[in-house]
């Protein structure tokens, strides 16, 4: 069975706002149960290690999609979520993806976790895929390969946009606008309109827009791994 790893924030708090944030709860959801679906095993990890924190405001209104009641309501999936691996901790050894899902809180945690960077950039050195989406892309901002460049150099990417940041009015709680820092690493930022499904991928890089996106990113990332989405 292939092996997926997906790794969550551990930031709990939107800076000085002071308000609770962390995951994003359909950016878990939706990718999870795609990916499941189609027959892989999914390892949870996070920053920290333990439960991680996710955003409030993912589990209400539209928000809560369908993929995220069938998570909550997964025994096996919510205990695998309770118990997340610390990330200095895992062995990626049989892992083909890496997954970065989003939320708030990953502004915080991922760009600065070593850690993280060096798992990144050795997925990447033995050919695993790795995909982010929205505010996932701020853990890519953490990697360097073994070349000294930035994971994003010169590669198509895609994240939570300037605008979009703009219109949920956190552009100036958050550390830095993902998009503008996606650019300075040298990668070739795109994007399509606020809040529509945006996605794509550049040979094994995948990354998505927004949380409408994160059904598309997991269908990237497994055409990029080679096994299609279940029927």
């Amino acid at each position: 069975m292939p092996k997926a790893l997906f790794i969550l924030t551990s930031h709990d708090t939107l800076g000085e706002t002071g308000k609770p944030t962390g995951f994003y709860w359909e950016e878990l959801a939706a990718p999870y149960w795609i990916l499941a679906d189609a027959g892989w095993q999914i390892e949870l990890a996070s920053i920290k290690g333990g439960k991680p924190p996710a955003d409030p405001s993912s589990e209400e209104g539209d928000a809560m999609t369908d993929e995220v009641r069938r998570l909550l309501a997964d025994e096996a999936a919510m205990n695998k979520l309770a118990h997340t691996q610390k990330v200095d901790d895992v062995d990626i050894s049989g892992c083909d993806i890496v997954y970065l899902p989003g939320g708030h809180g990953t502004m915080w945690d991922l760009p600065k976790s070593q850690a993280l960077g060096d798992l990144l950039a050795r997925a990447w050195d033995k050919g695993a895929v790795i995909g982010a989406v929205c505010h996932g892309p701020a853990g890519l901002l953490s990697a360097r390969l073994s070349s000294g460049d930035p994971l994003v150099h010169g590669r198509r990417v895609a994240g939570f946009t300037n605008s979009e940041e703009d219109a949920v009015g956190l552009s100036d709680a958050v550390p830095f606008l993902l998009e503008d820092q996606l650019k300075a690493q040298g990668g070739q930022h795109e994007k399509g309109p606020d809040w529509a499904p945006f996605a794509l991928a550049d040979g094994k890089l995948v990354t998505g827009q927004n949380p409408a996106s994160s059904a598309r990113v997991a269908e990237l990332m497994l055409e990029a791994a080679g096994t299609p989405a279940a029927d």
